[in-house]
C-alpha cells in the first residue's frame, strides 16, 4: 500500500457495531463502492465477515473487521473476494 499522511486507512474506526442480520449476497459486487460503508464480505475460501473498508487499490484492501466484539485493522490482497455487500443501514429517525 502506498503512504497516504493524515488520510491512510487507519483514519477512521467505525464507532458502532455492524448491522446484526447477514445481507443477501449480490450476483456481482465491487469493494470500491463500499468504502467507508458497513460491508459484508464473502472470501473465495469460504469466509464470511463484516468489514468497513478505509481504502482500496489493485494492491490491496484496508480497514476494520469486525470481531464478534470489537473492530481491528484487517487487510486482504482484493484477488480473494469473492463477494461485498453494503446494504443500506436504516437510521432511528
Amino acid at each position: 500500500m502506498t503512504h497516504m499522511g493524515n488520510k491512510g486507512p487507519m483514519r477512521q474506526v467505525p464507532q458502532s457495531p455492524p448491522p446484526s442480520f447477514i445481507p443477501p449476497r449480490p450476483p456481482v459486487s465491487y469493494i470500491v463502492d463500499c468504502v467507508y460503508q458497513y460491508t459484508y464480505v464473502w472470501l473465495i475460501s469460504g469466509e464470511n465477515f463484516w468489514f468497513y473498508p478505509t481504502y482500496v487499490d489493485m494492491n490491496g484492501v484496508a480497514g476494520y473487521r469486525w470481531s464478534g466484539s470489537f473492530w481491528y485493522f484487517y487487510g486482504i490482497d482484493p484477488r480473494l473476494i469473492d463477494a461485498v455487500s453494503c446494504p443500506p443501514i436504516p437510521t432511528l429517525y
